[in-house]
């Protein structure tokens, strides 16, 4: 519901008038649809790059309801996906997520991103004959570590593309909160085996300076920046009990708020372990998995973004520093066209986090399905807005130049 006192703008379209109310409208029209292919990806859970059925689902429901053919394979990406309503520029693209999380499923909430893309496509495609430009809906596999929209501008997919959004769950409103830049490290430790009790002397322990390396690294976190975020877990602690562990093996996630700094802080992670190998005198191989950039959120979009929000009801913050950052590979599509990506609450404040077994299950409530309509509504404003008044085009084009100068 909006609040009858906003003003509610009218966008003046080719050949008719278009209010956001009958967006509004057209989202209700399709929430059954919606709010039944957001239930299916959920109680279906699919890993990256293994997402076949969410695929299918979503691609069935847009050619059924927006008699529109979607383009699989985007990209070469087996289950990635586009579809176009409109003509012409510019051009705007409103991306779904859809994979899982291993054991716990959609607890980050991705069935609800697919629906509530799905929504605002199917809405906007109900005025597609109108439209001062061309809506691109684009299925993105592999968010979680997968780096899915990163094969797929690669591939070309976003070229042209003048600005893209999606919208994510969360346990508040936010319009711009921060996405850090992310890379993975993993580190093999080869020392020499021998028998624990009779020859401990004989042997050099792979498991010992993979442990060091944890204990350096906590050495050295009073030196990151704010913002810096290193995690890491042990793949491999030996190989029985009565043997020196000759391999041993670890993998770590580093974070930082820029590319800058995510390079400075990697540095002194591959450090550590070199360190904590050459103390226990036994070898390491460091290997690099390239992660998400940061996000540059583009103010001028979120703003367009925060009005849709407030004329539904909605009062959105702009940031919130008492939570945290993660990464997304959203991130690496705010570095080469326009973007935002705002958060909606499914949950109360500090209920829940994303990556948890309670998220997951406010992703299939009836709060976190009212949210789903709630962005559908706000991408569809935000796309026809964006469509329809050029100076708002023009302002995040600008900001986005200016922003990459720096």
């Amino acid at each position: 519901m909006h609040h009858e006192s906003v003003p509610q703008p009218r966008y003046a379209l080719a050949k008719m008038t278009v209010t956001p109310e009958e967006l509004d409208q057209a989202v209700d029209s399709h929430r059954s649809a919606v709010v039944e292919l957001a239930s299916k990806i959920h109680e279906h859970p699919e890993l990256r790059y293994e997402e076949h059925q969410a695929c299918a689902w979503i691609s069935e429901v847009v050619e059924a309801r927006a008699k529109v053919p979607v383009e699989r394979a985007l990209g070469g990406v087996a289950t990635a996906f586009r579809a176009r309503v409109g003509t012409g520029g510019p051009r705007i693209a409103i991306l779904a997520e859809y994979d899982a999380l291993p054991e716990i499923g959609h607890a980050c909430g991705h069935n609800l991103i697919a629906g509530g893309a799905a929504g605002a496509f199917l809405a906007l495609a109900s005025h597609a004959q109108d439209l001062p430009g061309t809506v691109e809906l684009i299925g993105t596999p592999a968010e979680e570590g997968g780096a899915g929209k990163v094969k797929l501008i690669d591939a070309g997919v976003f070229e042209g593309v003048d600005a893209a959004m999606m919208y994510h769950p969360f346990d508040r409103d936010l319009l711009t909160h921060p996405a850090l830049a992310s890379l993975w490290l993993t580190m093999e430790f080869q020392g020499t085996p021998s028998h624990a009790a009779m020859a401990p002397f004989d042997g050099a322990s792979a498991l010992t300076a993979c442990m060091q390396t944890f204990q350096l690294v906590d050495s050295q976190r009073v030196h990151f920046r704010d913002g810096v975020r290193v995690h890491g877990f042990v793949t491999n602690g030996g190989q029985a009990v009565n043997i020196i562990p000759e391999r041993a093996a670890c993998e770590f996630s580093v974070r930082a708020r820029s590319k800058e700094e995510l390079d400075r802080v990697r540095g002194i992670v591959e450090r550590c372990a070199k360190g904590a190998a050459l103390a226990c005198d036994v070898q390491v191989a460091i290997s690099l998995r390239t992660g998400y950039r940061e996000m540059r959120n583009n103010a001028a979009m979120a703003a367009v973004f925060g009005e849709a929000l407030r004329a539904l009801g909605r009062e959105p913050r702009v940031t919130d520093e008492a939570v945290g950052a993660g990464s997304t590979d959203m991130g690496d599509v705010s570095q080469v066209v326009p973007s935002i990506h705002p958060y909606l609450a499914i949950c109360d404040e500090w209920e829940t986090a994303c990556h948890q077994h309670r998220f997951a299950e406010c992703a299939k409530s009836d709060r976190g399905f009212d949210t789903m309509v709630v962005a559908a509504k706000a991408l569809a404003r935000s796309t026809l807005a964006m469509l329809s008044k050029p100076e708002l085009l023009a302002a995040a084009r600008a900001e986005y130049q200016e922003g990459m100068k720096s």
